[in-house]
């Protein structure tokens, strides 16, 4: 039996009131979930061609269609964008016209090298100048205004609202920085990043997860994300508080929203050092071990136990064979007679007991000892307050329906960051997608992390979550591991981060096509990353109404891909973020380092609001009022 299939285009015309919506009608024959409309819109796309078994005569999309098959009870909705991302009214309906000329203000001025280099001190400078009152309406009319959605939690919600309505939903981020000097910074690091106990560093393995007080300061470099540094156990509950306000806010002004943390502002960074220095030995040991399977990435390798036992000896590991055949039991949990790197990864598992948070068996006795032995008791004191904390945002999100995205940071941090948020997903994801973990696609090891993740989420039966970036910390990064003398982890040039990018996301758009327990947060300003992961939606058949792939861009950069993606069905969201205009300063001072980098490149958004504005002034829309728009 033949389906019919509407499709409803938008013909371009000078304004929106010559709109005329025209309607052609095709019988097509329903295939079974696989859609070949949704192909064939792809292909046409790619070949700027007629789609498939559509009429000739019928206008070229400038707008959006909607596909709808029935299958009996199952209807797929297939909303089809212009990839092109140039249309400017879709792009900007959702502001005024002062929101416009405004953006061409901030973005012009982000042009200006002089501005952008020197933007601290002339935000100081016009501080002391204007004085407080006027400086601070000058921000909102400007910087703070564009970037910002506003003070408190009350004042942001007529925005939240207004992107909610244009298809656009929010990840909430209070970006307060406390407004350190290097000194302070630089001190503040080194006294939280060395135990007591051990002051020379002594028990950390490689020189990595070590404390350097010539990146002390971890601003440096980093134009893209906030930096927290420990003072005491107050501020990081301080912090907690903040994070709660954030999530219920995100809770209560909208339906389907996001809060964004970092780990470093709940607790002592030197427990996070410690512990992704015993993961990385862990790791390095397992890489050992299988070292005959060297063509195989780690995440694919497996150990026999006569392989286990035989490489132990090699390596020189004073072991009895019995006592190598207990550990190697102990290890396969599903008595598959190999052991893979999540078996392996779970020699390390957290213990109620603070004596031992962390353990790992001893290769000298084979007994199970505590990771990390040299901490002293109010260490271990803090290590369980940063868990507590953890668990009691988790909690607060699953109560207010709000996901949590667990941001990502320094790779000294990061194995450490990663773990714990792993076992909060165990925790929490069991049947929806409460905590993301972010993977930063600069790094060698990103798919190869992605992959083990998502393959322990699959075997443990909960809902894997990810946020996938490129990332934010390259400069730093680099500078750190030539200085300090290890191997670099960024990936070479921009070229093969875009290539790491597309792996894990092809990856994982399989995996949600195979499995549907995946959910994963496109955050990308990149429109040729935005184009690819569409089109793969539509081949894949994953229908933006599934809510298992979304995209994620700051608020005041790409609205030309977020609000038509938004406005044609796809789960878009912003990061919001709010706060004090005078404490917010530090983020914006990064928002006009950022914007520069991209505007040196790029004019397409500015030509975009040019266009939107000129439009509006020909037709005499001075006063364009979003609320009034009909959708």
């Amino acid at each position: 039996m033949a389906t019919r299939l509407t499709v409803i285009r938008l013909c371009p015309g000078v304004s929106r009131g010559l709109l005329r919506p025209q309607i052609a009608e095709v019988r097509v024959t329903p295939v079974r979930v696989k859609v070949d409309m949704a192909r064939a819109a792809v292909a046409a796309d790619k070949a700027d061609a007629q789609p498939a078994d559509v009429p000739a005569d019928v206008p070229e999309v400038k707008s959006r269609f909607d596909i709808r098959h029935d299958y009996g009870e199952q209807v797929r909705q297939f909303p089809i964008v212009s990839l092109n991302f140039d249309d400017a009214l879709e792009a900007y309906k959702s502001k005024t016209t002062r929101e416009i000329l405004r953006a061409l203000l901030v973005f012009k001025l982000c042009s200006f090298d002089i501005i952008v280099r020197n933007n601290t001190q002339l935000m100081k400078l016009g501080r002391r100048v204007l004085g407080r009152r006027l400086f601070k309406n000058c921000m909102k009319a400007t910087f703070y205004g564009h970037f910002v959605a506003g003070e408190d939690q009350e004042s942001i919600k007529p925005l939240i609202k207004r992107m909610e309505k244009f298809g656009v939903g929010s990840i909430l981020d209070y970006s307060v920085e406390e407004d350190l000097s290097r000194d302070e910074a630089v001190s503040a690091e080194m006294d939280s990043c060395v135990s007591s106990a051990e002051p020379d560093q002594s028990e950390i393995h490689s020189e990595k997860f070590k404390a350097h007080e010539e990146f002390g300061d971890r601003r440096e470099d980093v134009v893209s994300a906030r930096t927290y540094f420990y003072e005491d156990e107050h501020k990081c509950d301080e912090n907690v508080k903040i994070f709660l306000n954030c999530i219920k806010a995100a809770g209560y002004s909208s339906t389907d929203g996001f809060a964004a943390i970092k780990l470093t502002a709940l607790g002592r960074p030197q427990l996070l050092l410690q512990l992704s220095d015993v993961l990385s030995t862990t790791r390095q040991f397992f890489e050992a071990l299988t070292s005959a399977e060297e063509k195989l990435p780690w995440v694919k390798r497996k150990l026999t136990k006569e392989v286990f036992q035989n490489r132990l000896e090699e390596l020189g590991v004073p072991m009895s064979r019995d006592e190598s055949g207990w550990w190697f039991t102990w290890m396969d949990q599903d008595a598959s007679g190999d052991v893979d790197l999540l078996e392996w990864n779970q020699m390390l598992k957290p213990s109620h007991s603070l004596r031992k948070l962390f353990v790992v068996p001893n290769i000298e006795t084979g007994e199970l000892e505590p990771a990390m032995s040299s901490i002293t008791e109010e260490e271990e004191e803090q290590m369980k307050n940063m868990l507590q904390r953890m668990n009691m945002l988790a909690e607060a999100a699953q109560e207010h329906g709000v996901r949590l995205m667990v941001d990502a940071e320094q790779t000294y941090f990061q194995p450490a960051i990663a773990r714990l948020t792993v076992e909060m997903m165990r925790k929490f994801n069991r049947t929806r997608p409460v905590i993301f973990n972010t993977y930063q696609c600069y790094l060698k090891d990103a798919y190869n992390n992605l992959y083990a993740d998502m393959d322990l989420a699959r075997k443990e039966g909960w809902h894997f979550g990810c946020k996938l970036v490129r990332g934010a910390y390259m400069e730093q990064e680099r500078k750190r591991a030539e200085a300090v003398g290890y191997e670099d982890p960024i990936n070479p040039d921009y070229e093969a981060t875009n290539r790491m990018y597309h792996k894990c996301l092809d990856h994982m758009l399989t995996r949600i096509d195979k499995y549907g327990d995946i959910n994963v947060m496109v955050a990308s300003h990149n429109e040729d990353t935005v184009k690819h992961t569409v089109q793969r939606m539509r081949e894949l058949n994953i229908s933006p109404a599934d809510q298992t792939v979304y995209f994620g861009q700051l608020l005041g950069m790409c609205d030309q891909v977020s609000f038509p993606l938004g406005q044609a069905g796809y789960p878009v969201f912003k990061y919001v973020p709010y706060g004090p205009v005078e404490e917010v300063l530090p983020y914006l001072s990064r928002r006009a380092q950022e914007n520069s980098a991209i505007l040196k490149g790029a004019y397409k958004e500015r030509s975009l609001l040019w266009t939107e504005l000129t439009r509006r002034l020909s037709h005499l829309e001075f006063t364009h009022n979003p609320d009034k728009v009909q959708q």
